[in-house]
């Protein structure tokens, strides 16, 4: 009931919609309810007429009958055009409590921290935000309409039941109460195979968004066969699970058909004895034969409704998990002016919570604004790491990163990200032009000339303009028809053309020949005069030019100084200069 109340706070803004619809519903109703009455009028008129003219009176016999029919038709058009405007306010409510849900999962999947990305794979976070999504509509759709019609038509149909025979109204309504403690016991049932049913297609989301991303390693290994078996298992999970939930409401279903044959049978049976007393007429067992089938498909829906509205919540569940992870990176509103490029580390450490690593250990460094920066250090020393804290991509642990003298949590996110451009060491590109991927995340206006400058810079304009479409070569997923080097290249112009104060190159030239990342360090190291520069690296080739050039290991600083000074100590980078010289 918790998550039930909850699903319903998404109702709020579209009360209005669903008044409306109510109201729309009660009116379609009572002109539903109308052609049963005319047609037992009719029946009552021409068996009294047939009695007492002895068809000597046909003409106006048959004149009644088209009366009756036409009222009928009449009925059921304002009866229809009362349903369509149901359908245009609820439904159309739904779609945009759907549209508002979307919106708010993916706002919250851009506020969350890296941290939750590797706890949680792809596939699972497009299965919430689409199929999870998808059930929980048509709960405020569906569900909500056919649940609101089958209240009204009961209480309008029961009422003008009992208005005219009691008796037989408690005769044809004797077999709801069981239908009604079917339901208590099968809901449980539906909600725990729906909630099975959603882990199961998660699951196979994920591998098969795994499978096609990976398409080139799976051929290149030759694990075709057991990629395959491992889907294989997964949809077979999934067909288990989603059949044993069709299994539980097929069962449902005929039990509640053969309960309301059940109210027929009662009806005509019970309903001739009275006609035969004199207690009913003849079209009033017509009349409540009528009603019985009006109550059919509502009634017959209910378990549709509550397979429905189980299957919602335990979508909702999943997706209420996600919009209850409080984002670690808090971020500060407040805009202020910032000398962006002074940064300070105070006794820095970072612990990653996921695994438990301490990446960095009282890391203490100065970087000047103006100035460029090399680090270096074996893999897993924490490189990365320190990277990311700069960028707030991560929280330290301990310790303090200041910016102008401020604190980095102090300073509003945007602001702060907006006056930095890293290349990632996992470059990333998306299914764009190439000229799309190199202005992205470029909040002003540019020109062509701006984006071919870019790529001059990052020299990789040659290798674009000998592309079919150049610029506007549109890329595959993560830039699948580029080389690495070329990839790498075009990040680092969509890092340059957005000039910012502090510029974060992660490993970014290692897919470079060494010609190349010359180049490349030359145009960076006489951009970023008056910014400031962090480059890290595995090749001394790439940092030599720095200012000052720290080691890491292990996570902490273990050398400092410049490229001359280091060369000439003993230690990894000295080591590591004599065997890229060999």
């Amino acid at each position: 009931m918790k998550h039930f109340i909850q699903l319903n706070q998404f109702l709020k803004p579209y009360k209005w919609y669903i008044l409306a619809g109510f109201l729309f519903i009660v009116l379609s109703k009572i002109f539903a309810i109308f052609p049963a009455r005319f047609i037992s009028q009719a029946f009552d008129e021409v068996k009294q007429a047939l009695e007492t003219a002895h068809l000597s009176n046909s003409s106006a016999i048959y004149k009644e009958i088209t009366n009756y029919a036409l009222m009928i038709v009449g009925a059921a058009l304002v009866n229809g055009f009362f349903l369509f405007l149901t359908r245009q306010t609820i439904i159309v409510a739904s779609r945009k409590i759907e549209y508002d849900i979307k919106n708010t999962i993916y706002e919250q999947y851009q506020q969350l921290s890296r941290s939750f990305y590797k706890k949680h794979n792809t596939g699972d976070l497009m299965s919430r935000i689409g199929e999870d999504v998808s059930k929980v509509r048509m709960y405020f759709g569906p569900a909500i309409m056919y649940s609101m019609n089958l209240t009204v038509l009961f209480i309008l149909v029961i009422a003008t039941m009992l208005s005219i025979s009691i008796e037989l109204t408690l005769y044809t309504l004797l077999p709801l109460p069981f239908l009604a403690l079917l339901i208590y016991y099968v809901s449980k049932t539906i909600h725990q195979k729906s909630e099975q049913v959603q882990i199961k297609l998660a699951g196979l989301s994920t591998n098969t968004q795994e499978s096609f991303s990976g398409i080139r390693v799976i051929k290149s290994f030759d694990t075709s066969s057991y990629m395959k078996s491992k889907f294989t298992d997964q949809n077979q999970a999934y067909y288990s699970a989603s059949l044993s939930l069709a299994k539980t409401n097929a069962l449902f279903h005929p039990f509640m058909i053969l309960l309301i044959g059940l109210s027929t049978i009662l009806t005509i049976y019970i309903g001739g004895r009275l006609c035969a007393e004199g207690k009913v007429s003849t079209g009033n067992i017509a009349e409540f034969v009528i009603y019985v089938n009006m109550l059919t498909w509502p009634v017959a829906s209910l378990g549709w409704v509550t397979s429905l509205t189980q299957r919602a919540l335990a979508s909702y569940k999943r997706i209420d998990y996600f919009l209850k992870i409080n984002p670690e990176i808090v971020n500060q509103k407040n805009a202020q002016q910032y000398n962006f490029g002074d940064i300070k580390l105070n006794n820095v450490s970072l612990k990653y919570q996921d695994t438990g690593i301490e990446a960095l250990k009282k890391i203490n460094l100065t970087i000047s604004k103006g100035s460029t920066i090399g680090i270096v250090g074996k893999t897993g020393s924490g490189k990365s790491s320190l990277a990311s804290l700069i960028s707030r991509m991560y929280d330290c642990t301990e310790g303090t990163i200041e910016i102008d003298q401020k604190n980095i949590s102090s300073i509003n996110l945007f602001q702060l990200r907006d006056h930095i451009a890293m290349v990632n060491q996992d470059v990333f590109l998306f299914s764009q032009t190439i000229a799309q991927n190199i202005v992205f995340g470029l909040k002003r206006s540019y020109t062509n000339q701006e984006i071919v400058w870019a790529a001059q810079q990052a020299c990789v304009d040659e290798n674009i303009k000998q592309l079919k479409d150049q610029y506007q070569t549109l890329l595959g997923e993560r830039g699948v028809n580029l080389s690495g080097g070329q990839k790498q290249r075009i990040s680092i112009a969509r890092a340059l053309i957005k000039d910012a104060d502090i510029l974060i190159l992660d490993d970014c030239l290692s897919a470079v020949d060494t010609e190349t990342e010359h180049q490349i360090t030359q145009n960076i190291k006489t951009l970023t005069k008056e910014k400031t520069c962090i480059i890290i690296a595995q090749r001394v080739s790439t940092v030599r030019h720095a200012d000052c050039i720290i080691t890491l290991d292990e996570g902490r600083i273990v050398q400092q100084g410049t490229h001359e000074q280091l060369i000439k100590t003993k230690g990894f980078y000295q080591d590591l200069y004599h065997k890229q010289q060999i």
